[in-house]
């Protein structure tokens, strides 16, 4: 049996990026600048100085880049709409129509080519404007603010794009956008991170109610929000260490995905967090439970949880928790566990139980993978990328999603991160997702071995290139 048909037929397969990673053209086409414009102009914010101005030019390669696609076999683009593009200044007192008319391209293109875009609101490209005037993601005015980007985005694209991601990971927006400063704007605190965390599911809510009431009957697609989450693992088997990957679990999705399914936040949040941990209004409950039609998840690593020995230097170390402090743990990995160039293990295994432990808590909700994927530098040589690391690492991850499928998890599609090597955050141009290589001198992009694999998956080829699912299990199960 092939790794391709351990998936049922209806399954969506596809590829991702965000705007700030590839778009570049920042002063073009009337779009205003974004808190990561700002953020990416202060020395030592960005490796090497680097910025997101030119990135991969996609702004003026969007044929070429969704013909490659096409040529990659994927069915769906998961990419996200950048809001100063279509609104210069946040707000709806002038709508950018070039900005549509780009935006227009890139889902015509898709369509052209049999590809159904999914489009996501929000990837963390604040409108400068708002940070500056009304307090970005703190202000009390975000949450209608969003509500109307969203709204024109409905109007201006939903008769072609069915389906719709509001926010995307609102944990890394919160943590490290607003708690460790890692991320634009740079802010740390240990209260702004709820603050602002509360805010994006309130603006989500909002946009899926919008979305519900004028829109979803007639344009006939689907909404929901993305959510990333590392898998956490006991150190042991005692019960401490059992809580704390538990309560590890609750403060990194939970938090986001509990007021969607269940009502309110993690108990465990109300009790280590207090006050500082916004309360949600009857009112706000009404919009937020179930204002998801199915679980985005965005999943890259498995960590292992521990009760915390109180050394706060050593969970700095592992980072990737949120404020440690507030939750009581400690992480590590397990030094057989081989590692990414992001130095994020590579434990398929996790991702299985992840999937298991959501579908769990959450009465078995569908489920896409809207990105999993991994960073590995590996050269061109003669115009040819051989990274079998990255070929490995998709087939382990796909044979535990469908592993999991096996289990009875509702898992519905698949998005590999990323569809081409783009800006990579703070890591500038140092960390390469991509399953296409992009010359950022000349903006050459070259299709991976990797690509070239997806593809023989895709086209039900993999005996072509030896590739079986007994073979895909290169790390041991658990």
């Amino acid at each position: 049996m092939t790794l391709f048909s351990r998936f049922p037929k209806d399954f969506v397969w596809g590829t991702a990026t965000s705007s700030y990673q590839i778009e570049g053209a920042v002063e073009e086409g009337g779009r205003g600048p974004s808190i990561w414009d700002t953020f990416c102009a202060v020395p030592g914010n960005i490796s090497n100085g680097d910025t997101g101005e030119v990135a991969c030019d996609h702004y003026h390669h969007v044929e070429e880049d969704i013909r490659l696609m096409a040529e990659m076999g994927v069915k769906a683009y998961r990419f996200s709409i950048a809001w100063s593009r279509i609104l210069p200044d946040g707000t709806c007192d002038s709508i950018n129509q070039d900005g549509v008319a780009f935006y227009n391209k890139v889902i015509d293109s898709c369509l052209k080519h049999g590809i159904q875009p999914w489009a996501t609101l929000y990837h963390w490209d604040l409108p400068q404007h708002l940070h500056e005037t009304e307090d970005g993601w703190l202000g009390d005015s975000i949450v209608d603010r969003f509500a109307d980007y969203a709204a024109v985005c409905f109007s201006s694209f939903g008769d072609r794009v069915k389906n719709w991601i509001t926010i995307n990971e609102a944990w890394v927006v919160s943590i490290l956008g607003y708690g460790q400063g890692v991320f634009a704007p740079g802010h740390t605190s240990n209260v702004e991170p709820y603050t602002v965390g509360h805010n994006l599911l309130v603006a989500h809510a909002k946009a899926v109610d919008i979305y519900r009431k004028r829109f979803q009957q007639q344009q006939k697609g689907q909404i929901g929000i993305t959510n990333n989450c590392d898998w956490r693992e006991p150190l042991s088997d005692r019960l401490e260490d059992r809580a704390a990957a538990q309560r590890s679990l609750e403060f990194f999705v939970g938090w986001f995905a509990d007021p969607i399914y269940l009502g309110d936040y993690p108990e465990s949040m109300k009790q280590r967090v207090g006050d500082r941990l916004p309360k949600i209004t009857d009112q706000q409950r009404a919009l937020i439970k179930g204002s998801s039609d199915f679980f985005g998840l965005n999943h890259y690593t498995t960590m292992l949880a521990s009760e915390s020995n109180g050394d706060i230097a050593e969970q700095a170390v592992y980072g990737n928790g949120g404020l440690s402090e507030d939750q009581g743990l400690d992480l590590s990995i397990d030094q057989d566990w081989s590692l990414t160039d992001m130095q994020w293990a590579v434990v398929p295994w996790g991702c299985r139980k992840l999937l298991e432990w959501i579908s769990q808590r959450y009465d078995n909700p569908d489920i896409y993978i809207t990105e999993n994927g991994c960073a590995y530098d590996t050269e061109l040589i003669d115009g040819d990328v051989n990274d079998q690391n990255r070929i490995e690492f998709y087939a382990s991850y796909l044979d535990e999603c469908a592993n999991a499928i096996d289990n009875g998890v509702n898992l519905k599609g698949y998005f590999a991160w990323s569809f081409m090597d783009n800006f990579e955050w703070a890591s500038g141009y140092e960390k390469r997702f991509g399953l296409h290589h992009v010359d950022f001198e000349t903006g050459v992009r070259t299709p991976k071995d990797s690509a070239k694999w997806f593809r023989a998956l895709l086209t039900n080829q993999e005996q072509r290139l030896g590739l079986k699912t007994e073979d895909t299990s290169v790390h041991l199960s658990k």
